[in-house]
């Protein structure tokens, strides 16, 4: 399994060009089922209308058997309809007048099909399980119920209960519920593989913001203050080069401003800032988040430092725990974060700085700010990063 630390080089290269692997295979299976569903609903109706044709042919002779199968041309379609509108920015609108008549023309069908009208509640709770899920399950155990006694309580028809229909309703309705479920489930993960892309590839670019500042910078303060320096050992016959010098001196301070102010953005974090990310980011990656409230006990000048303890910890609870709660605690001077995931390994219990590129970056931002870390697996299960910026000798939570 891989490390918890993220590697947001690589993430950097998939924003430059190509897509995270599990997003493009969430993106394909959901472009796959897309395409799918006007075809399963095409071919459940026929077995459905066929089965109702064949009763209307056991059942009904002359005008009956041609009343019959012109309201069953009718439902078809209906249901047709339904298919060709499924998916589009209005189709909630034109499938519940659709099924109240499907509706309507499969209890006229009772007439001239009997019990095998009821073959027709199957191809119509299609749309109604895919639309409500769950919540259709009440209207599916009535139709199976009605679809099961209804044929056996009508004396005149002298049939028995009905358990073609009532099977056929409640399988079709489970199997378009796991459908429907599975879609979901492939959208979620892909907007989940989506938002931890970018947060990787954000914390690559505070990265190389950082760098940047630190290496460009240091260099040109340094600069700076060599031509300051040289500027006043300049003798008083060498105007010329003092005058060089000091052009120096002034295109390096303006240098240094600039590569100040192209990363002054990036580097502005808030512990508010990344709350409120961590809440997205554990939504649609499906994890509950258990986090404060509140970020009035944050000490000020800690703001930064432990908004990217939480980035980072967080991060690696989307994309490494395979977890189902995280939780963030807060105090004055310190972070944890903690998950129940089920993902860690070994490599976790050694030294933070190689368990991967993001821990190894907040290490040495602990380390620089006099702080302590500390990241490993937790008992029985799960993982804790504890960033703390106490005085030192200060215990561990």
């Amino acid at each position: 399994m891989p490390a918890r630390g993220p590697d947001v080089t690589v993430h950097a290269v998939h924003e430059a060009g190509d897509e995270a692997p599990g997003a493009a295979a969430a993106a394909s299976s959901a472009r796959w089922l897309e395409k799918r569903p006007p075809r399963v609903l095409l071919a459940g109706l026929l077995g459905y209308v066929g089965a109702t044709a064949a009763g209307v042919a056991s059942y009904s002779h002359g005008t009956g058997a041609i009343a019959g199968y012109l309201i069953l041309a009718g439902f078809c379609g209906c249901f047709l309809g339904v298919v060709v509108w499924v998916g589009s920015a209005d189709w909630f609108w034109w499938m519940w007048p659709l099924v109240g008549a499907m509706s309507a023309l499969g209890l006229a069908e009772v007439a001239f099909a009997r019990g095998d009208a009821f073959y027709l509640a199957a191809a119509l709770l299609v749309p109604v399980v895919a639309h409500l899920k769950r919540r259709a399950w009440p209207v599916v155990a009535a139709a199976a119920a009605a679809g099961l006694v209804v044929p056996w309580a009508v004396r005149s028809w002298h049939e028995s209960l009905g358990w073609g229909p009532a099977i056929s309703i409640f399988f079709t309705s489970l199997l378009v519920l796991a459908f429907s479920e599975t879609l979901s489930s492939n959208q979620a993960l892909h907007d989940a593989q989506a938002e931890i892309a970018r947060l990787a590839s954000e914390a690559e670019r505070v990265r190389i913001a950082r760098d940047l500042h630190d290496l460009l910078g240091h260099s040109l303060t340094a600069i700076t203050m060599k031509a300051e320096l040289a500027g006043r050992l300049v003798g008083p016959g060498l105007s010329d080069a003092a005058r060089e010098i000091g052009e120096i001196e002034a295109l390096s301070r303006q240098a240094l401003a600039d590569v100040r102010a192209a990363v002054a953005d990036y580097r502005d974090l808030t512990v508010a800032g990344e709350l409120a990310r961590a809440r997205e980011l554990l939504r649609v990656s499906g994890v509950t988040a258990e986090l404060p409230g509140s970020t009035d006990v944050v000490d000020p000048a800690h703001q930064e430092l432990l908004a990217w303890a939480i980035r980072e910890g967080v991060t690696n609870v989307a994309r490494h725990a395979k977890a189902t709660r995280c939780t963030v605690t807060l105090s004055r001077h310190a972070v944890e974060i903690t998950d129940d995931g089920t993902s860690a390994t070994p490599a976790h219990q050694g030294d933070p700085a190689t368990t991967g590129h993001g821990l190894s970056g907040l290490a040495e931002r602990v380390a620089a700010a006099a702080g302590a870390l500390e990241a490993g697996p937790r008992s029985p299960q799960g993982w804790r990063l504890w960033v703390s910026l106490e005085p030192a000798g200060t215990a561990s939570p």
